[in-house]
């Protein structure tokens, strides 16, 4: 039996419903159906008293059920295996892919939803400006309407609702680093996700309102995107009133060719080294000093664990680079100091939907590397493990932050200079220079 419903045959269910998102934790947290609770396909009860509970405790005992997937695949086993428990349950119809298409289409057509912390349901906002004209006190006051489009209302909320949380961290990083030189001309790399889409965004402010006397050239690379998540990056972009440049790349056919799908290890690593060169590459064609890549302050405490946990080494992720490979090049991250959950109350006050890695190996439900096996899985467990223990003690985030610049290395076992050397504790402490007022 047919069990697949479309997003609007949902929507028009004027009952009480629940919605549950199936594909993996990282995927439903980057966006997902309003509404919705996530548990992975893969972990979802096969026993029907196991599931019962599963989905009690979601709060939707007794309603329809609506599963969504990346594909509508394994939201249709799981309903097949529902509905024979005799608990109703549809799968949504072209799975994620179409609540994304459906409301890309909404936004192009000008319709927001409302919610409760933005309540208008219009992409546009008009207002009054009451202007003096004439001479000081002999002047008349005149009225005008202003209609500020959908990219207007996004730059506003950057300047006024986010400024402290998104604007001053932006613009504090590109000064206390010193990112952006007279006479620089970058691209801004966008791979269109959030945080590069709102980089895009921050750079348009600082071009239109900075003092740096700089260039911008939005650059988008293709590396081989589903029609989907293509038609998503270049609808934000029209949407946000990004002027992107696109380039195409074969790195998908490549990365998947070379480690294949049989989830020994991650391609993740072999990917993004491809995609850095291949933007830097077409930066210098462009004329760019140097390319702005949008990773942001949770990325970089996340990498300083990771390297600890599973690298056995102490390294951070800089807020700049020289290329080694492109001399004269430099890479910059101005993200660097805001906080990853600002980037989402960012994007989920403008009500925008953006793609998240969009890779082959990891977008469909199907892939081996959806067991866990991927690196992102490991970034995920970081991830985690810093949420848990913030809420225990909010200052920890910042503690690992500020470790990667408070490093006192005559109190380390080890390090390497520059040159690769490697100096070893046991030297120093055999030449007296190690004393207990040194250690902690």
């Amino acid at each position: 039996m047919d069990y697949r419903k479309s997003v609007q045959e949902m929507e028009a269910d004027s009952r009480n419903i629940g919605i549950i998102d199936i594909r993996e934790e990282k995927d439903y947290l980057a966006d997902t159906i309003p509404g919705a609770r996530n548990c992975f396909w893969m972990d979802f009860p096969s026993e029907e008293m196991d599931a019962r509970e599963l989905i009690g405790g979601f709060g939707y005992a007794g309603e329809p059920l609506y599963l969504v997937c990346y594909t509508g695949d394994k939201s249709d086993d799981i309903c097949d295996r529902l509905n024979g428990w005799g608990i109703e349950a549809y799968s949504i119809d072209g799975g994620y892919a179409s609540y994304l298409r459906l409301a890309m289409s909404r936004l192009l057509a000008g319709e927001l939803p409302s919610s409760e912390e933005n309540g208008d349901s219009s992409a546009t906002t008009t207002i009054t400006i009451t202007k003096n004209e004439g001479a000081e006190g002999e002047g008349t006051k005149k009225k005008r309407r202003h209609t500020f489009t959908y990219a207007e209302n996004v730059e506003r909320s950057i300047q006024k609702k986010f400024r402290k949380e998104i604007w001053r961290q932006f613009t504090r990083a590109i000064r206390e680093y010193n990112l952006i030189e007279d006479g620089d001309k970058i691209a801004v790399c966008i791979s269109g996700g959030k945080d590069s889409m709102l980089m895009a965004k921050l750079f348009q402010e600082l071009h239109r309102h900075g003092k740096h006397n700089f260039d911008v050239e939005y650059l988008v690379m293709n590396p081989g995107y589903n029609d989907i998540n293509y038609e998503t990056v270049q609808n934000n972009a029209k949407l946000l009133n990004v002027p992107i440049k696109v380039f195409t790349s074969d790195i998908y056919d490549v990365v998947a060719g070379d480690a294949g799908y049989d989830g020994s290890g991650s391609p993740c690593y072999l990917c993004a080294r491809m995609r850095r060169g291949h933007l830097y590459a077409e930066a210098k064609k462009l004329g760019c000093n140097k390319i702005a890549l949008g990773h942001h302050f949770d990325d970089v405490i996340e990498t300083s664990l990771m390297g600890m946990l599973y690298g056995a080494q102490i390294q951070t992720m800089v807020p700049k680079l020289h290329s080694s490979n492109f001399p004269g090049m430099e890479l910059i991250r101005p993200l660097y100091y805001i906080r990853e959950k600002d980037i989402v109350h960012w994007r989920d006050y403008n009500h925008l939907h953006f793609i998240n890695c969009a890779c082959r190996l990891t977008e469909s439900c199907t892939a081996l590397s959806c067991t866990g096996t991927a690196q992102g899985s490991k970034r995920g467990e970081v991830k985690r493990l810093i949420r848990s223990l913030e809420e225990k003690d909010p200052v920890i985030a910042m503690n690992i932050f500020r470790s990667m610049e408070n490093v006192t290395l005559p109190m380390v076992l080890g390090y390497k200079d520059d040159a690769g050397c490697r100096h070893d504790f046991l030297t120093r402490y055999e030449n007296g220079e190690l004393g207990e007022n040194k250690e902690a």
